[in-house]
């Protein structure tokens, strides 16, 4: 398996829905491959991260600003596209 062919397959490994004989051939490529390691556990890091964290409540003030600069950059980026 190859870096590329890795990475393809990377979403259905995290998730455990890789076929198990890919799966043999992922691993067996994650011994070798220190970059495609780093990655997967990035990856695994960052699920376990997402469901242990609870909701953050943003000050008003800041979501206000929040909402307006992604307003002003949407308008930037797609208002060519309106004409």
């Amino acid at each position: 398996m190859r870096c590329d062919e890795l990475l393809a397959a990377l979403n259905d490994y995290v998730d455990g829905e890789l076929d198990p004989g890919i799966c043999e051939a992922f691993e067996e490529h994650l011994k070798d491959c220190n970059p495609c390691q780093i990655v997967v556990d990035n990856i695994r890091k960052t699920i376990t991260l997402y469901k242990a964290g609870e909701p953050f409540e943003l000050p008003r003030e800041f979501h206000e600003q929040l909402h307006r600069r992604l307003q002003d950059q949407w308008k930037l980026r797609f208002s060519c596209r309106d004409e």
